[in-house]
């Protein structure tokens, strides 16, 4: 694991190898609050190439588990998220196969008005559960969304055995709850490749 601390935000490697926790500082007075949460010399300063090419905002109520999602698009796709209101866990399962975190995940917590973000690589799976009444992500993607090749993998799949934080009955979509497993994936070849 490794720190890099540019003038604006500090990148934390996680335990899954591109798996980073950014920390900027948040400037507050009697009017509110200002954060950079991304900010590309400070990526480039960590050896993270990542540029912008959609930007996505999720709105959800408490309880609401969105994931696990991925993209097999060939450009790959990594993403920049953080809370934009109230808190959520944020979930990232290496799913790259031949990697040496494969099947491991990490639960970063992100609250609104605190200093950290996410950058998931390329590959990976993402979710997220929301802990607060409501909850907003919002998040900058490396390739815009493209259909054919967007997939997912059962958020409750007992081999992932993820701690969903939630406080009562998960409410997620139909394509997330009927979605195949992690293992399904796997034997039909359809999880990306560690690089």
């Amino acid at each position: 694991m490794a720190t890099v601390e540019g003038s604006a935000v500090k990148l934390i490697e996680l335990s899954i190898p591109g798996l980073f926790v950014l920390e900027s500082p948040v400037w507050s007075d009697d009017r509110g609050s200002f954060r950079e949460w991304f900010k590309d010399e400070d990526f480039q300063a960590a050896g993270v190439t990542f540029h912008a090419r959609q930007s996505n905002l999720s709105i959800s109520k408490k309880n609401v588990v969105r994931g696990l999602h991925y993209s097999m698009a060939p450009e790959g796709q990594a993403k920049v998220v953080t809370c934009a209101h109230g808190e959520l866990d944020d979930v990232i399962v290496d799913i790259r196969v031949g990697s040496p975190t494969f099947g491991q995940h990490e639960i970063v917590h992100l609250a609104a008005g605190e200093e950290r973000s996410v950058y998931v690589p390329v590959g990976v799976a993402h979710g997220f559960c929301v802990t607060s009444e409501t909850g907003a992500l919002t998040y900058l993607l490396s390739s815009p969304f493209n259909a054919p090749f967007e997939l997912e993998i059962n958020p409750f799949d007992a081999e992932l055995n993820v701690g969903w934080t939630i406080d009562g009955e998960a409410i997620v979509s139909p394509k997330d709850a009927g979605a195949p497993t992690f293992r399904e994936r796997l034997d039909a070849k359809e999880l990306p490749l560690f690089h």
